[in-house]
């Protein structure tokens, strides 16, 4: 499970970092659907999502443990298991209890977060989209949108399910060229929230003991 996450968490400060040239094809319900939902969170003052993050092989989960994510603005705070990561505006922090390391880099700019709600961006100019249609998902009528790399990132595809009524996504799973698969279904969602000042900020007394490295 850790490897996992490392794979989907740590590694996605690189993931997109390869230059695309193929022609990109986006369908135009999918693409308004994303555009409605990208909206909608980006007028709220803050977002908080609880989520169940899966993992398994094969299109099979094996084993699912809880997340949060909290975002504002640009700045975000995402934890699973022993990671967290908290990206302050500035710097993406890494950390990981169980090793006790904390890892520090600069975003690249193309770099995309394996989060509720990263590929609402990031598929704009690394993926080609299409709508499948319908799905029920936990009892929503859900809208069914695929993404598949322009160019060959580790990615085989992913899979949103999305609340177009509500503006709000349900689930996503992202399927590897490995046969990995991880997937993050939100189980509650919160917003214009009484956030903790510091709850973006990484504070370096509570990891003295931790081994440090800047990338």
């Amino acid at each position: 499970m850790k490897n996992i996450i490392s794979k989907v968490v740590i590694s996605s400060l690189v993931i997109g970092a390869v230059g695309f040239t193929n022609a990109q094809k986006i369908d135009a319900k999918a693409k308004k659907i994303l555009d409605d939902i990208t909206a909608n969170y980006k007028s709220k003052k803050n977002t908080y999502f609880k989520f169940s993050f899966g993992s398994g092989t094969n299109g099979k989960v094996d084993k699912n443990e809880p997340g949060i994510y909290y975002a504002a603005g640009d700045k975000y705070k995402l934890k699973i298991m022993e990671t967290e990561q908290i990206f302050d505006g500035s710097k993406i922090y890494n950390i990981n209890t169980e090793d006790m390391e904390v890892t520090v880099a600069k975003p690249n700019g193309s770099s995309s977060m394996f989060s509720p709600i990263n590929y609402l961006t990031s598929y704009r100019n690394d993926y080609n989209v299409t709508y499948e249609g319908k799905k029920n998902v936990n009892g929503v009528n859900a809208d069914f949108i695929k993404l598949t790399p322009v160019k060959s990132n580790g990615i085989q595809s992913v899979y949103l399910f999305v609340d177009a009524a509500k503006k709000q996504m349900i689930k996503l799973e992202q399927h590897g060229n490995n046969k990995d698969l991880a997937v993050i279904a939100i189980t509650q969602y919160k917003e214009n929230q009484t956030l903790d000042p510091g709850m973006f900020v990484f504070d370096k007394s509570k990891y003295k003991n931790y081994l440090v490295t800047e990338l």
